[in-house]
């Protein structure tokens, strides 16, 4: 049985109330009485609860999530599950706060975590984008003692607590893999389109698919990447010019979002059936076009679980607690036409 308070008191020789000043470093205790209540703590291996102190105390912890702004479906369906979250503030006793910035804008969301920092959160939620301004930013709230999560898209070279999202060397060597296997005996290129190479997911993403398909798929040449910015119409004009530039193109893996002008794109020219394409995020568009046959596979990361994870981090963070690992643990999931869960609409 783990020891008590009341445990404490009775080693130390002390009452319950002087037992909690020495635990919350109150002031009104001799020094020696305090050594005596530490001595007694040492001695029967006692761990203070922080989470259940905080709760009896009814704590608070505010929180700030910046999020990007665009017409990015997978990363409306993020901000949704974060509205749910402040939509249990009163459960899970937090105070969360929505900065949004426009997305691939790396001074904007430096500028956000400034602003972040000003508020006085206990933690920030952030999807990142690769460059120094914002690593200078994500260090300067660690320095003042905030904690910080990366979500979706991570920030390695900062001094962040913990990311929040799936491991996407691994996602796009699975996206390499299964498009080698699904193309067969066609012959042609590959095509690859990210959001922006700014973005850690989608360069992790590109480095993993180019390994798994040299192993899998080495006869096919990949085209240099195209960057749609996540944009639904910069996207669909970019495929579009691809397909018309290569008659013979085999494959296309859309590792960013802006999927709705891929599939434009790809049923307005015919070739949707010709043409083996992997993409990322189950959104209603994705759906839709997996089961037309349109998209052949989609690699997907449950945003709910993202956002839910970086709240219990932040938490842990703020109480000096340990994060537990498996639990924070996102999945890769794999989605053909075969096994779409039940579409929650």
């Amino acid at each position: 049985m783990r020891p008590t308070v009341h445990d404490i008191a009775a080693e130390a020789g002390v009452s319950l109330a002087t037992v909690d000043r020495v635990l919350n470093n109150r002031p009104g205790v001799r020094g020696v009485t305090r050594d005596k209540v530490e001595r007694a703590i040492e001695a029967l291996g006692y761990v203070r609860d922080v989470a259940a102190a905080n709760l009896a105390k009814s704590r608070t912890y505010p929180f700030v999530f910046i999020l990007p702004e665009g017409d990015n479906t997978f990363m409306r369906g993020l901000a949704v599950e974060v509205e749910a979250a402040r939509a249990r503030s009163a459960i899970e006793r937090t105070a969360i706060t929505v900065l949004s910035v426009p997305a691939f804008d790396p001074a904007a969301l430096a500028a956000a975590l400034e602003r972040a920092r000003g508020l006085a959160p206990a933690g920030v939620a952030v999807v990142a984008i690769d460059a120094p301004e914002v690593v200078t930013a994500v260090d300067a709230l660690r320095e003042a003692g905030i904690a910080v999560v990366t979500l979706v898209s991570d920030l390695p070279g900062s001094t962040r607590d913990h990311f929040a999202g799936v491991d996407n060397l691994a996602a796009g060597r699975t996206a390499g893999t299964l498009m080698g296997r699904f193309l067969g005996g066609r012959e042609g290129p590959v095509a690859i389109v990210a959001g922006s190479m700014l973005v850690r997911d989608h360069r992790d993403r590109l480095d993993g698919f180019s390994a798994a398909m040299a192993e899998s798929a080495p006869g096919h040449r990949l085209l240099s990447v195209v960057e749609g910015h996540d944009d639904p119409a910069e996207v669909e004009r970019l495929v579009a010019n691809l397909l018309a530039d290569h008659p013979g193109l085999a494959g296309i893996y859309s590792l960013g979002a802006g999927n709705r002008g891929l599939i434009a794109a790809l049923e307005a020219s015919g070739r949707q059936k010709e043409v083996c394409t992997v993409a990322h995020e189950l959104t209603p568009h994705s759906r839709a076009a997996l089961l037309s046959g349109t998209i052949d596979a989609l690699l997907n990361q449950d945003a709910g679980h993202e956002v839910r994870s970086a709240i219990r981090v932040l938490k842990a963070r703020a109480d000096g607690l340990q994060v537990i690992a498996a639990q924070e643990r996102i999945r890769i999931e794999i989605f053909l036409r075969d096994n779409l869960p039940v579409d929650p609409a």
